[in-house]
């Protein structure tokens, strides 16, 4: 019996690793679509249960030099840098510094009187109503030059806003460019020094910091975007602009310590992480978006900048990490991110090239056929025009999709599918998430 049972451990063992090893092997084969068809250069890392699962550079570093891309190569984080001004500020809470619902002109004297009403939780949460400074028409000129916090604040301050503080939720960088400002009045240090003492030093994420157009960077990769001729350097963006909300750079290591760190309670208590973590309005929290994929709970957060996009997703009742940073613009790393996160769940995953179309009768889909509204301001038509079928989005070409079952359908032009269900619904799946929506008119 006992030899019985010590072949069983060996055998137990050598099947958990075959199934590692196929599942490390998919996830390559996902990645290395992507690096085939020029569209990904970037580190990936999967890590899940204490185990690396995927741990890999893929393209160049620096493409006219051809240095490969490793595991210890730097990053441009982007936006994924608004998850470290927010815990800094939770962190500042947390030791009595500030208070989230404080008005944020108790940190800016001369703000104007629309934002008395605006508090730091607002600024977290993209709910204060404070326009977005990147999306003015004169910030292509602005972004190219050196720019001091209050210099940046003085771009957007005078603005109007959007809609009352807390009722609405848009995307702002300017709130998180104050966020900065209240970090650096509420410690005493500069944003940066900030983060290196408080956040990254004891973290031990040696490899992580505000990113420089001055100082040489160890291992940093030169950031690229696609050209009509392929891979050209990226566009000049002075690191000084994107500040708190967008100007850290990392590695898949760091990023690593970094999801250790904060849910291992290394960094903020129970009460403030559960306050960066609950989501508000979109399913946002404080710098990060908290989804669910599958059934599984997913904090994430992606970024995009001049020659980087990155992404990356934190499962922690997996304990399961997925991070994507990327040196060549374009949505390759946030889609491959969906994909591993969907592997890492042990979920069944079909690539768009790998799906086949069949044959339905079209008077079938008349069924499905109306407008969902997935949110106020987005919706998708669905439309029937003989035996083709199409979708379009809002502010969006109408494209064709292709049936693969009597109900599902995908389309070639993204990476989307659709699923149809009785009492009007259907469920875009994109991203690695489900996202449902109700007809509102036939």
């Amino acid at each position: 019996m006992k030899v019985f049972r010590f072949v069983s451990v060996i055998v137990m063992a050598a099947t958990l690793a075959a199934a590692q090893a196929a599942d490390t092997a998919r996830m390559d084969e996902v990645v290395q679509s992507y690096v085939k068809d020029g569209k990904f250069m970037g580190t990936v890392l999967v890590w899940k249960n204490g185990k690396s699962l995927l741990d890999k550079g893929y393209g160049y570093a620096n493409f006219e030099w051809q240095v490969p891309n490793s595991p210890d190569t730097k990053f441009r984080l982007g936006s994924m840098s608004k998850q470290f001004t927010a815990a800094a500020v939770l962190l500042l809470q947390q030791r009595g510094k500030l208070n989230i619902n404080d008005p944020v002109k108790k940190y800016v004297p001369d703000a104007p009187a629309a934002w008395d009403k605006i508090t730091l939780y607002h600024l977290l949460t993209h709910t204060s109503g404070i326009p977005n400074f990147t999306d003015m028409p004169s910030y292509p000129d602005w972004e190219r030059k050196p720019a001091k916090p209050a210099e940046m604040v003085a771009w957007f301050k005078d603005k109007p806003l959007e809609f009352v503080p807390g009722s609405k939720w848009r995307y702002s960088n300017s709130g998180y460019i104050l966020l900065g400002v209240v970090i650096e009045k509420a410690s005493g240090m500069t944003y940066q020094q900030f983060l290196a003492d408080n956040i990254f030093t004891p973290l031990s994420m040696h490899d992580s910091g505000y990113d420089s157009n001055h100082t040489v960077i160890a291992r940093h990769a030169s950031g690229y975007s696609p050209g009509k001729k392929g891979v050209e350097p990226a566009g000049y963006v002075d690191m000084s602009v994107p500040y708190s909300a967008g100007a850290l750079y990392s590695t898949t290591h760091d990023i690593l310590l970094w999801e250790q760190g904060l849910f291992g309670g290394k960094l903020l208590n129970a009460e403030n992480l559960k306050t960066m973590t609950t989501p508000l309005l979109e399913k946002y929290g404080c710098g990060f978006w908290i989804q669910d994929v599958a059934g599984h709970r997913d904090v994430t957060h992606s970024g995009a900048i001049e020659g980087f996009n990155t992404r990356g997703d934190y499962l922690p009742d997996d304990k399961a990490v997925v991070v994507v940073l990327g040196n060549l613009n374009g949505v390759a790393p946030g889609e491959l991110a969906g994909y591993l996160v969907t592997l890492a769940l042990d979920k069944p995953l079909t690539l768009p090239s790998e799906r086949k179309a069949v044959a339905i009768d079209p008077a079938a889909f008349d069924a499905y056929a109306g407008t969902y509204q997935f949110s106020p301001q987005f919706l998708i038509a669905f439309t029937r025009d003989g035996a083709h079928f199409y979708a379009q989005a809002t502010g969006q070409q109408r494209t064709e999709i292709f049936p693969q079952s009597a109900n599902e359908f995908f389309a070639k032009s993204v990476d989307a599918t659709f699923r149809f269900e009785a009492g009007g619904k259907v469920y875009l799946h994109q991203g690695g998430r489900d996202v449902p929506a109700e007809k509102v008119e036939p």
